[in-house]
C-alpha cells in the first residue's frame, strides 16, 4: 500500500501465517520461542515472551496497492486479490505454490472501463469464484464490479503494451478481463464492501452516502438507509444479522431485520477511526482503533432477554488495551485463538498479544465461589468441613445457626449461646446479659406500673448515672477492727440493679457475700474479692484474700504489701499511715486497688475517688472500639450500645447476632437507627437467599413480637371480579355478620355460615376448578397437604383461614381454586385442570419448583 500505513491480513486456513502488506507483501510464520532469553533464528523477529516471526516470502512485483484480500478456500492456499490505485484488481501469490490451477490465475489483471482507485476488495465466502470490487466514483461508470476470475481473457480490448506484466517465472503475456460478472452503485461511490453470510447472492456496500443491500438475483432492486458511517463495514461472525461500520469517529451498530436506523452509536475519541473488526472467537466482541493511538477499545456486547415488542439497547461493557508503547497502524485478530491479536506499528514492529477476559466472580449464600474467565468456569468450595466451628466463614456460622432456630428462644434467652454452636465467650457474655436484663426488667415491671423495666436494657453506665439514691446513717463496727465509725449507707434501687446486673445478686447490705467471694477466689480475682469485702466493712477477709493471692504460684507479691498496708487502717485525717496510703494509691495499676485506697483514705460522706464514672467511660470507649459483646453489660441496648454492635460487625459480619441482639428489649428510636435497620433487613435477605422461606417468616414474627411497628401492613386482598371490593373483613363498608375472613379466604370454622356470594354486590364467587365448590367454603384437607398447613397463626389476637381454602388462580389462564387441590393437582400434572387448558401454570411460577433448602436432606 504505497505511502499508507501497514495492515495485517492472517491466512484462512493457515492458523501460523499472516501478512503484512503496505508497499509490499510479507509472508510471515509465527511459532512458539523455546524461551524469553532465547537467541532468534535469522530472519526472525520477536512478538512476545512466547512467540516469534519468521520471514517466508516477500512479493514486492505488484504496486500501487490499495487494499489486498486473501482467498478464502484452501486451494490454491496463497492467491492474493490485490486493488490499486488505477483501479485493476491483480491476482499474485505468496510461496512456491506451482499447481496448475494456480499457474493460471496468477498476474491475471480484472480492468475497469475507467481507471480510478480500488478502496476495497471482498471474496465471496460461498462462491469463490466471485471477487467483488469498491471504486470511487465516476460519472459514466459502475462503482461496485464483481467479477469472476475463471473468465478468460478478452481479446477485444486493447490493453497498452505498458500496463502487461509478466507474472514470476512465467514468459507468456498475463490474462486481463474487463468484462465484470455484475456491474452495480452507478455514478456512486464504493468505499466498504462485505458479503453478507446468510445469502452468497447479497453484497452489503458502504456507499459514499449510503449503505445498500445488493441483491443479485435482482440487480435492479436494493435495500438501502442514508447514513455517514459508510466505511469498514463488518458483519458478526456470531451474530449474521449485525454489522458495523465507522464515519470519523463514530460506530455504528446495525441489525439488518430492521435497518431503518442503527441499533446502538458508539462514541470514539475525537480523532477519526482507522479499523473495526469483529472478534472471530467471541461472541459480540468489536475492537476499534484511532489514528495515531496506541490503544485498542474493545466494546463487549451483553444481550439480555426481553419480552417482544421492547426495544433495549444492549448492554455496552467498555474496556481499553494497550498492545504496545508506540503508535498501532493495524491490527488483526488470531482466526482460532480466542481473544488474540497481532499488531503492528508503522515501522513494521510487530505483538503478539492476548486480550483477557473479565473474571467474573458469584458467590453464592452456601460460600461456594464461582468464576467465569475466557471460557473456562471454575468453582471453589469451602474446604474443612470437619474443622472447628471457629476456623469456619461467618456466613456457614450463620447458616447453620439459623438451622438451629439461634436467636428465637425468648423464654430461656441464655441458651442461644448453646445454639451458637461454639464456645466463643463474648457471645456466652452476650446472651447471659440479655437473659438477666430480661429477667430483672419482667421482676421490676411486675412490682412497679410503666414501664421502668426498660432502665434494665439501659446499660450500667446510665443505670449508674440515673439517680443518686437516699442516704441513711449507720454506725458500724469494721470486722477485724476495733474502731467503731460512723459509714454512711448509700441505697437505691437503681444501685442494687447495677450490682445485680454485674452478678453480686446483693439484697441488702447484711447480705452473706461468702459463696460470692468464694467464686471470685477460685477465679483468681483476688483485687476484686478484696474490694467487694472491704466495701462490706469485712476488713479481715480482704486481708485473708490480698495474703492468698499472694501465696499463690502465680500470685501478684504487691498483694502483700497492700495487705499489709491495709492491717494499719486508722480513720485519724492526719495520720502518717493516711498520708502514705495516698502516695501508694497512685503508683498502683490495679483500679480495685486503687479504689481501696480511695475508700479508707476518702473524707466521710465523700466518695469521688470510689465512684467509677470515669472508668465507666474510658472502659466503655475501649468497648465500643473493639467491638467487644461483654462491654453490652455496660452500654446496654443504647446508641452505645449500638455504636458496639457498629464495630463487631464491622470485625466480624455478624449480622444475625446484630439483629436478633438489638430486638431485645430496645426501645423504638434505637431500632429506627438506620444501622439496625441495616442488620435486620441484610439477615433478612441472606435467609431468603438460601431458601430459607420458613426461617425467613419466623424471623418476621420474632420480630413483629419484641418491635409492634416493624408488622406490615396488609399489601393483597382479593377483590371480587364484578364490583371490584375487596371481599376481605377488613373492608369497613361489609356487614362481617360473624363470618371471619383472611387475606386470601374464609376461616377454616366449620360451625361459620357458607359464603359463596360477595358480601358488596352479591355476585357468586367462582368455583374451584377441582371440586367445583364455590370459593369462600371450607373444605377437607386435600390428600397430599402437610398437616403443618393446617393452622398458621400469625398472632395471639387474629387465626387466619387453613392455607388449603385460599384462594389460588392462575394469572395467565385465570383458572384456579382452593389452594390444596391446586397443589396436589400440579404434583401429578403439569398442564390446567380446566378442560381445554394446556397451560403449565406451575411451570409458570419461577420460584413454584423451588424447595426450602432446610427440608433438603444433605
Amino acid at each position: 500500500m504505497s505511502g499508507s500505513k501497514p495492515d495485517i491480513l492472517w491466512a484462512p486456513h493457515h492458523v501460523d501465517r499472516f501478512v503484512v502488506c503496505d508497499s509490499e507483501l510479507s509472508l510471515y510464520h509465527i511459532e512458539s520461542a523455546a524461551s524469553p532469553s532465547s537467541e532468534l533464528k535469522a530472519g526472525s523477529l520477536r512478538l512476545s515472551e512466547e512467540t516469534t516471526a519468521t520471514l517466508l516470502a516477500i512479493n514486492s512485483d505488484t504496486p500501487y496497492m490499495k487494499c489486498v484480500a486473501w482467498y478464502p478456500k484452501y486451494d490454491p492456499e496463497c492467491l492474493l486479490a490485490v486493488g490499486q490505485a488505477n483501479g485493476r484488481v491483480v491476482l499474485t501469490s505468496l510461496g512456491q505454490d506451482h499447481n496448475s490451477k494456480c499457474k493460471d490465475l496468477i498476474g491475471k489483471e480484472f480492468v475497469p472501463k475507467h481507471a480510478r482507485q480500488c478502496n476495497t476488495l471482498a471474496w465471496n465466502p460461498q462462491d469463490s469464484n466471485w471477487l467483488a470490487a469498491g471504486l470511487d466514483k465516476h460519472r459514466a461508470d459502475f462503482s461496485v464490479l464483481i467479477w469472476d476470475i475463471s473468465s478468460k481473457y478478452t481479446p477485444e480490448v486493447a490493453v497498452p503494451a505498458e500496463k502487461v506484466r509478466l507474472a514470476p517465472g512465467d514468459s507468456e503475456t498475463c490474462s486481463v478481463v474487463t468484462k465484470p460478472l455484475y456491474e452495480l452503485g452507478q455514478n456512486d461511490a464504493c468505499l466498504s464492501l462485505c458479503w453478507l453470510p446468510r445469502d452468497q447472492k447479497l453484497l452489503l456496500a458502504g456507499m459514499h452516502r449510503n449503505l445498500a443491500i445488493f441483491d443479485l438475483r435482482n440487480t435492479n432492486q436494493k435495500m438501502f438507509v442514508n447514513t455517514k458511517a459508510v466505511q469498514g463495514v463488518t458483519v458478526d461472525p456470531h451474530f449474521h444479522d449485525r454489522v458495523a461500520s465507522f464515519f470519523e469517529g463514530q460506530v455504528a451498530i446495525w441489525d439488518l431485520r430492521k435497518f431503518e436506523k442503527p441499533v446502538l452509536t458508539l462514541t470514539e475519541q475525537p480523532k477519526p477511526l482507522t479499523k473495526v473488526a469483529w472478534c472471530p472467537t467471541r461472541t459480540g466482541l468489536l475492537a476499534t482503533l484511532t489514528r495515531d493511538s496506541n490503544i485498542i477499545r474493545l466494546y463487549d456486547m451483553q444481550h439480555t432477554p426481553t419480552p417482544i415488542g421492547d426495544e433495549t439497547e444492549p448492554t455496552i461493557i467498555e474496556r481499553s488495551v494497550q498492545p504496545c508503547d508506540n503508535y498501532i497502524a493495524s491490527f488483526a485478530w488470531h482466526p482460532t485463538s480466542q481473544n488474540r491479536m497481532v499488531v503492528v506499528t508503522p515501522n513494521r514492529s510487530m505483538s503478539d498479544f492476548t486480550v483477557f477476559e473479565r473474571i467474573s466472580l458469584a458467590w453464592s449464600p452456601t460460600t461456594s465461589l464461582m468464576w467465569a474467565c475466557s471460557r473456562q468456569l471454575y468453582e471453589c468450595t469451602e474446604e474443612g468441613k470437619g474443622s472447628s466451628s471457629l476456623d469456619r466463614d461467618i456466613a456457614t456460622k450463620m447458616r447453620l445457626r439459623a438451622l438451629s432456630r439461634y436467636g428465637l428462644d425468648t423464654e430461656q434467652v441464655w441458651r442461644n449461646h448453646l445454639l451458637a454452636g461454639n464456645d466463643d465467650p463474648q457471645l456466652k457474655s452476650l446472651w447471659y446479659t440479655l437473659h438477666f436484663m430480661k429477667q430483672y426488667a419482667e421482676d421490676i415491671d411486675q412490682k412497679s406500673s410503666g414501664n421502668k423495666g426498660l432502665l434494665v436494657y439501659a446499660g450500667i453506665k446510665a443505670i449508674t448515672k440515673s439517680s443518686m439514691g437516699t442516704t441513711e446513717s449507720f454506725r458500724h463496727s469494721w470486722t477485724g477492727s476495733d474502731r467503731q465509725a460512723d459509714i454512711v449507707h448509700y441505697s437505691s434501687e437503681e444501685r442494687c440493679l447495677a450490682l445485680q446486673l454485674c452478678g453480686w445478686r446483693t439484697k441488702g447490705a447484711d447480705s452473706d457475700m461468702g459463696p460470692f467471694l468464694n467464686s471470685l477466689e477460685q477465679e483468681g480475682e483476688w483485687e476484686r474479692a478484696a474490694a467487694i469485702a472491704l466495701f462490706n466493712r469485712d476488713i479481715r477477709r480482704a486481708i485473708q484474700i490480698l495474703n492468698k493471692g499472694a501465696s499463690t504460684g502465680k500470685g501478684n507479691l504487691n498483694l502483700n504489701v497492700v495487705a499489709m498496708a491495709l492491717s494499719g487502717y486508722t480513720d485519724e485525717k492526719k495520720s502518717l499511715w493516711r498520708e502514705m496510703c495516698s502516695t501508694l494509691r497512685l503508683q498502683l495499676n490495679n483500679p480495685y486497688l486503687c479504689v481501696m485506697f480511695a475508700f479508707l483514705t476518702s473524707e466521710p460522706g465523700v466518695y469521688d475517688g470510689v465512684l467509677l464514672s470515669r472508668y465507666f467511660d474510658k472502659l466503655t470507649n475501649e468497648m465500643k472500639e473493639a467491638g467487644n459483646l461483654e462491654g453490652i453489660l455496660l452500654t446496654g441496648l443504647t446508641k452505645d450500645g449500638v455504636d458496639l454492635i457498629e464495630s463487631y460487625v464491622d470485625r466480624t459480619g455478624d449480622v444475625q447476632t446484630a439483629s436478633y441482639c438489638m430486638l431485645q428489649g430496645s426501645p423504638s428510636d434505637v431500632l429506627k437507627d438506620e444501622r439496625v435497620q441495616y442488620w435486620i433487613e441484610s439477615y433478612r435477605n441472606l435467609l431468603d437467599a438460601w431458601r430459607f422461606w420458613h426461617k425467613r417468616a419466623e424471623f418476621d414474627i420474632h420480630r413483629s413480637k419484641l418491635d409492634p411497628s416493624s408488622k406490615p401492613l396488609a399489601q393483597v386482598f382479593v377483590s371480587c371480579n364484578f364490583c371490584g371490593k375487596s371481599i376481605s373483613y377488613s373492608c369497613s363498608s361489609v356487614p362481617h355478620q360473624g363470618r371471619g375472613f383472611s387475606q386470601y379466604g374464609v376461616s377454616g370454622s366449620p360451625t361459620k355460615s357458607k359464603f359463596t356470594s360477595c358480601p358488596g354486590c352479591r355476585k357468586p364467587l367462582p368455583r374451584c376448578a377441582l371440586c367445583l365448590i364455590n370459593m369462600g367454603n371450607p373444605v377437607s384437607s386435600s390428600p397430599g397437604a402437610s398437616k403443618s398447613d393446617e393452622k398458621v397463626d400469625l398472632s395471639k389476637e387474629k387465626k387466619v383461614a387453613k392455607f388449603n381454602n385460599w384462594f389460588t388462580w392462575c394469572h395467565n389462564c385465570r383458572h384456579g381454586g382452593h389452594a390444596g387441590h391446586m397443589l396436589s393437582w400440579f404434583k401429578d400434572h403439569s398442564e390446567c385442570p380446566v378442560s381445554a387448558c394446556s397451560c403449565k401454570c406451575m411451570q409458570l411460577d419461577t420460584t413454584g419448583n423451588l424447595v426450602p433448602a432446610e427440608n433438603v436432606q444433605p
